[in-house]
């Protein structure tokens, strides 16, 4: 798919571009409404395909959770092995369209790895996720910063008091949450693992406060993100932080997201997700 195409619908994604907006443009470089309409499903993602694991799974045990945020009730998801013995907790952090069948397939994913993983909506502050992905986009740009980090360092807090959870904690997160997964290790001194798919860095004075191992995966097609890689790397030295970095050469924004038909890259996503799981083993177990 013509790359221009692909950076536009990043734009509509992650920019203040209303729909109509985007298929005006996306018109414009496929020739015709026709095309605009035929590409568009090729684009969006698709949650039919989000349930890799099912939610019924035996070796499973899985749960929808309230816990208390910042002013609000968070809801989150939750999954664990089905052996009621103590598990390492870690935090699934959602892309900008909020807690979906998506997320809670990669919850449970990390579930079937030996962790007790909890997804929190971020939208709880809001009402919740909506199931329309656009209402979902815009709902983000009414979350109080402050109080968004906040219900997140909460959610590990009601997470280590479970008798399900051991003390050790770690987080993964994509895009939007990515950027959140970075801002977690700048804020939690007692986090042990951060894993941020191609999130937004933090400023680099707030790098040395970092203590936690930090992961980082990119996509090397996505310039938007991949801009403040450079700085983020040289402040990580700097201030002897433990990390790796990892960039995926012909990958999109989104990579690792299966329900994303054209930035979906299997073999990068496969191979992220292998280095994520050891890593999160390493400094978890």
């Amino acid at each position: 798919m013509d790359q221009r195409i692909i950076n536009l619908f990043d734009e509509y994604t992650h920019k203040p571009l209303t729909r109509d907006v985007f298929i005006k443009k996306l018109v414009a470089l496929t020739g015709s409404t026709a095309a605009a309409m035929a590409v568009l499903p090729l684009l969006e993602v698709n949650y039919a395909h989000a349930a890799t694991i099912a939610e019924t799974a035996d070796t499973l045990f899985t749960q929808r959770v309230v816990y208390a945020g910042d002013g609000t009730d968070v809801r989150a998801y939750l999954a664990r092995p089905k052996e009621e013995k103590q598990y390492p907790v870690v935090v699934v952090i959602h892309e900008n369209r909020g807690l979906n069948p998506h997320i809670e397939d990669v919850t449970r994913r990390l579930a079937l790895e030996g962790f007790l993983a909890i997804a929190p909506d971020a939208l709880s502050l809001v009402g919740g996720t909506p199931t329309d992905a656009d209402k979902a986009r815009d709902l983000f740009s009414q979350l109080d910063p402050v109080k968004n980090l906040s219900n997140f360092i909460k959610g590990f807090a009601y997470a280590r008091k479970r008798e399900d959870a051991t003390q050790k904690a770690g987080c993964i997160g994509f895009c939007w949450g990515g950027g959140i997964a970075n801002q977690l290790a700048v804020h939690m001194p007692d986090l042990s693992v951060a894993v941020p798919f191609y999130g937004r860095q933090p400023e680099a004075a707030d790098v040395p406060k970092i203590k936690a191992f930090v992961q980082l995966h990119y996509a090397g097609l996505d310039d938007r993100i991949n801009a403040g890689i450079p700085a983020y790397e040289e402040a990580l030295k700097k201030a002897g932080t433990h990390y790796e970095i990892f960039t995926y050469e012909g990958a999109q924004h989104a990579f690792h997201n299966d329900t994303a038909p054209t930035r979906y890259n299997e073999a990068a996503a496969k191979l992220a997700w292998s280095r994520t799981v050891k890593r999160l083993h390493q400094e978890l177990d």
